[in-house]
């Protein structure tokens, strides 16, 4: 699967993250839509059905795995990174989340492009992303 004309929701509280993420998947040819919160995530992935997400693990009203859940909830299909500098890749939360496929990947701030990039081809090609 890959990203040409295909919807991505992108979540951090932080507009030049949000930025940056855009400019990244949007040279994959994804078509981002931001969210600055949960709130605002939920409603634009009921109205837009992405095929990802990259959500920032700490958003000023819910918290990304809590969000990540109400996420999966909605769209089972969902491919689901979360991008964060207050989790680390070996952290137990998100150890579990990924064990529980609750999350298809983890990306650390600051990331580099090329990061972001394979981690999102490497959760697009995976078996629970199909």
């Amino acid at each position: 699967m890959n990203l040409v004309n295909r919807v991505v929701l992108v979540v951090d509280d932080d507009p030049d993250i949000c930025w940056a993420l855009e400019r990244v998947l949007g040279g994959l040819g994804a078509q981002c839509i931001r969210a600055l919160d949960g709130r605002t995530a939920l409603q634009a992935a009921r109205l837009n059905r992405p095929t990802l997400a990259l959500l920032d693990a700490k958003l000023p009203d819910i918290d990304g795995l809590e969000l990540a859940r109400n996420l999966r909830m909605a769209d089972p299909g969902i491919v689901i990174l979360v991008v964060s500098g207050y989790f680390y890749k070996d952290d137990p939360a998100i150890q579990a989340a990924l064990e529980q496929r609750l999350i298809h990947g983890f990306i650390e701030k600051p990331f580099s492009h090329a990061e972001v990039i394979e981690t999102v081809k490497d959760a697009l090609a995976s078996p629970e992303a199909t």
